[in-house]
């Protein structure tokens, strides 16, 4: 596979792992990749593929084109390195890869890391200060005479009560949202903030649809 393509896979699972805070194996595996194949890409992030060749790749670089590299990035410190490579094309300043950007770039000192903002992960949440602020909301399994069952329960974050429970034979999104529309119905004032896992219900667009509607808002716990 083309080191573009590669690299652009582990950009999308880089970039989309940290959005929507689900791991990155979970990716790989709806990717249908092995992950010896995803984490070897990613250790080979950057690189071309060099077939055994033994001449260094960097040395088919002038001085002068380094430089270049590097000034260029100074003017456009916002650009990626890889609109960065296609940039200097159109200009006509250097006619080299991204790939050999990236080196350049790297070598300088001069990229900055995918994942430069600080992690809130561990951080938790506030506790809220009054009740139906925080309502946590969670699926689970139950074996009932040789039958699978999903019970699922919406909390008060203040006051740990169940503010309504349905026990039903499959949990898919839109099971979720009845569940979620009779708890408000016995709370039709409350505007709570919905707190859940990463599972497939909670993420679906359709459930971000309705969470807006119903004038809730929602946040994903760590994975």
């Amino acid at each position: 596979m083309p080191h573009d393509v590669r690299d652009q896979i582990v950009d999308f699972v880089r970039r989309w792992s940290e959005k929507t805070e689900i791991g990155a194996g979970r990716f790989i595996g709806w990717l249908s990749m092995r992950a010896s194949k995803f984490y070897s890409w990613r250790e080979r992030y950057g690189r071309v593929n060099e077939h055994n060749g033994w001449v260094p790749r960097d040395f088919w670089l002038e001085e002068w084109e380094k430089q270049a590299i590097a000034a260029f990035h100074l003017k456009n410190p916002l650009e990626g390195y890889r609109r960065l490579a296609f940039m200097m094309l159109d200009r006509d300043v250097a006619a080299v890869s991204p790939a050999s950007v990236w080196r350049v770039l790297s070598q300088a000192e001069l990229l900055r890391k995918w994942n430069g903002k600080p992690s809130r992960k561990g951080t938790g949440f506030e506790p809220p200060p009054g009740p139906h602020q925080h309502w946590p909301i969670d699926v689970s399994y139950i074996n009932i005479a040789g039958t699978f069952y999903c019970p699922c329960s919406v909390l008060d974050g203040y006051s740990r009560f169940i503010v309504h429970w349905d026990l039903r034979e499959s949990m898919r999104e839109a099971d979720i949202e009845i569940i979620l529309e009779r708890a408000k119905e016995k709370y039709p004032q409350a505007e709570p903030r919905i707190i859940s896992d990463n599972g497939p219900q909670f993420i679906a667009r359709d459930f971000k649809e309705f969470i807006r509607i119903s004038g809730m808002t929602h946040v994903r716990t760590s994975p």
